[in-house]
Order: C-alpha cells, then sequence, then structure tokens
C-alpha cells in the first residue's frame, strides 16, 4: 500500500524547510521525496500543513513509578510497573515520538512488546539496568545494600552496580544479555541519589574505559551520566558518544565535546519540571534541594554547549508520574539556550539515531530509503516550536508507514 503526504511545510529533518513538497510512503519506507506538483499517484493521500520525521527523546525511563522517588522501586511488583508504563508509551506516540533511547528501566522487555506489535508505543532503544559503582547514582542509597542489587534484577533483569574493571565488563555483558542496544553508565554523581554530590566523578578511568571497550566490542556506544566536570572530562577521555545533563559543562568542555564529535543530551525537561512540581509529585527533600542548587548552573551550561557548537540531541528523562506526552516541551527548552526552531528539530530528529552509534536505524530524517516515520503537524513549529509541545497539534503519526494516529 502506498501512502502519499502533500505538505505546505516539508522538514526534512536536517536542513533547512521546503515548501510545497511531498513524500511517498510503500510498505515500511519511504520511496519518493520532491515537489508536490511531480508527485506520483498514491492509493492514500494526506493533506497537511507541516510534514516532518517522527521525533526521537533519546533520554528517557519507563519505570512506571508512581512518584518521584526511585526508592520506591523495592517495593514494587515489576509487573504493575511495566503495566503502568503501557499509557506512557502510547502519549509518548501520540505526541509524535517515534522512538525513544531508554537509558535504565524497563525498555529492553517493552522493546520487544512494541516490535511484536502487542503494544503500541515508540520503538524502544534500551539500555538495561544502569552501571553504577558502589555508592554511586544508580545505587539505591536508602536501602541496604545487598539489596540493592536484586531489585534491579527484579525489575530490569540485570544487577546495576560494578566494582572494579572486571565487575564492569561482567555488567556490560548482562546489558548485552537482555537485548541493550546501547549501555548507560553514572560517571558522577546525581540529583535523585540521596549520598553522592553531582559534581563528583564517578568510576575511574581505567573502569569507564573498560565499559566503551566491551559495548565497542558488541557495536554499542555509552551514554554516561555527568553533571560534574570530572566526569565529563573522564567520560570523554574513555570515548562515551553521548554526555546525559551536563550540568557543570564549561568552556573547556565544550570544546572537548566538539573536538571529539561527542553529543550533549541536556534533558532541561526533567530539570524544570522537578523545580516546579517536584514535591508535589514526591521527590525526596534531598533531590529537591539537590535539582534547585544545579537549575540555573544547568541552563548555563546549555548555552555554553550550544555556543561552542556542541552537537545536541533532545532528551527529556521523562521517569516521574504523569510527564508523558509533554516530551515536546524539550524542544521549547532548547531554543531558550540558543538553538533556531530548526536546528532544535533537527535535535528531535536527525540527531537522535546518532546517539546510537552503530545500532542505529535509518530515520530521524524523510529521505528515500529511510524508516518511514512520519508525523503531520498543524502549524508551523519553524516559527513557533511550542507547536510541537502540544501533542493536539500533532495530526497524523505514522511508524514504518503504519497510521498509528490520524
Amino acid at each position: 500500500m502506498t501512502t502519499r503526504i502533500d505538505a505546505t511545510r516539508f522538514l526534512p529533518g536536517e536542513g533547512d524547510p521546503i515548501e510545497d513538497a511531498s513524500i511517498v510512503i510503500d510498505g515500511a519506507s519511504i520511496s519518493w521525496v520532491g515537489p508536490t506538483a511531480e508527485a506520483p499517484d498514491a492509493e492514500t493521500v494526506i493533506s497537511t500543513e507541516t510534514v516532518m520525521p517522527g521525533m526521537w527523546d533519546a533520554h528517557a525511563h519507563f519505570l512506571g513509578l508512581t512518584a518521584a522517588n526511585l526508592e520506591l522501586l523495592a517495593g514494587m511488583a515489576p509487573q504493575a510497573a511495566i503495566l503502568r508504563s503501557l499509557p506512557d508509551m502510547k502519549a509518548i506516540l501520540n505526541a509524535g515520538f517515534t522512538s525513544v533511547r531508554e537509558v535504565g528501566g524497563h525498555g529492553t522487555y517493552l522493546a520487544e512488546a512494541v516490535e511484536a506489535g502487542i503494544a503500541p508505543g515508540p520503538w524502544i532503544y534500551a539500555a538495561g539496568a544502569p552501571l553504577s559503582q558502589t555508592g554511586g547514582h544508580a545505587d539505591l542509597h536508602g536501602l541496604p545494600v545487598d539489596v540493592v542489587d536484586g531489585v534491579f534484577e527484579r525489575h530490569i533483569g540485570s544487577p546495576t552496580v560494578a566494582d572494579g574493571a572486571d565487575d564492569c565488563r561482567r555488567l556490560v555483558r548482562r546489558q548485552l544479555r537482555l537485548g541493550a542496544r546501547v549501555i548507560k553508565v553514572c560517571a558522577s554523581g546525581g540529583v535523585m541519589s540521596q549520598i553522592d554530590h553531582p559534581k563528583h566523578q564517578q568510576f575511574s578511568d581505567e573502569e569507564l574505559e573498560t565499559i566503551v571497550e566491551e559495548a565497542a566490542r558488541a557495536e554499542r556506544v555509552v551514554a554516561a551520566h555527568c553533571h560534574g566536570k570530572p566526569g565529563i572530562m573522564a567520560a570523554l577521555r574513555a570515548g562515551v558518544k553521548t554526555i546525559e545533563h551536563g550540568s557543570h559543562l564549561d568552556v573547556e568542555a565544550a570544546k572537548a565535546m566538539a573536538d571529539s564529535g561527542a553529543i550533549l543530551v541536556p534533558t532541561r525537561f526533567v530539570v524544570q519540571h522537578l523545580v516546579d512540581q517536584g514535591l508535589e509529585i514526591g521527590m525526596p527533600d534531598y533531590a529537591f534541594k539537590k535539582i534547585n542548587d544545579i537549575a540555573e548552573r544547568h541552563s548555563q551550561a546549555m548555552q555554553t554547549a550550544i555556543s561552542y557548537g556542541v552537537t545536541i540531541a533532545a532528551g527529556t528523562d521523562i521517569f516521574m508520574p504523569g510527564a508523558a506526552g509533554r516530551n515536546g516541551e524539550e524542544l521549547g527548552h532548547l531554543v531558550d539556550a540558543g538553538l533556531s526552531p530548526v536546528q532544535a528539530i533537527e535535535a528531535a530528529t536527525a540527531t537522535g539515531p546518532l546517539t546510537l552509534g552503530p545500532q542505529a536505524p535509518e530515520a530521524g530524517r524523510l529521505i528515500e530509503g529511510y524508516d518511514a516515520d512520519v508525523i503531520c503537524v498543524t502549524g508551523d513549529p519553524t516559527e513557533n516550536i511550542s507547536i510541537l509541545a502540544d501533542s493536539d497539534n500533532v495530526s497524523h503519526v505514522l511508524q514504518r508507514g503504519t497510521l498509528v494516529k490520524g
């Protein structure tokens, strides 16, 4: 079956908008792109104001939490948590996000359900369990140390805590056994962990190098949670592909990222959301203080990264209840930090697959031969980026050529 989409405004994902252009979808792929006046016939024709690639959230979590507190996993059945993720997946898809890089959660299981057509949702490229040193960001500090790995085994299928190069190698292999498409490491302290400091480096250089090396042997890249500069620089030395958050990134770190080709996924959405609503959605007091301490510095870091040419990918860090479907708000934050609307759209489309390295699908751009993950939008997001923050403005969503909304 062929579908043609005629658009007043054609956003290719990379490059400038084009007026009065069309795409033709044949099966799961885009088979033709060009001026509407020259478009071939198709069995179905959709007319829209704006056509663009399906968007990517390059940093999200499916955890099924009932409050913004990771330690709740200990008392939660994984079956219930997974079921609570299903409406979140559908809301994200309806918001025009056809793909998610899930960097710690139930994503490896949910990815299978989406691929099999069992549950509607974005394509999920999951990390399995994030790697944490003892006392690190993904260690649940309020629980006994001998309980933490059991919680992650029960929910995700793998432990999370590793100490020493050999143990790091073992945990990378455990994530690969789950089907992880990317490896996540906590290279600095964090906000949602009780005892550690966001500025401090976690894992030694040797450990980080081992994680990157082992991932690379399986053609996986590493995403590094980093707030502090020491962790950012250590992760870059080790060869990670993406830096997540980057709150204390400065000029030196920005130049190092630009030189190495590493991608920043700044996740401003989660910072602003937790500052505004953290206590209302069950965020622990210690975490609420931490997020307020880094909020302004994080905003400055985003501006620094953009001004020094660091490649930016859009990611929200959604993990808390009630936020799924608001993923498009991240693009507004990127524009506030200095990207143009077209650049912000590129960060949420063409750049998204790059965060997966060799595991990237041919998606994120409207070109012949690429996956037909396509959305139609009412209005002009190049003039008003907030249009993409409202899922009601996404009139049609196609995943590999199948109409799933509209």
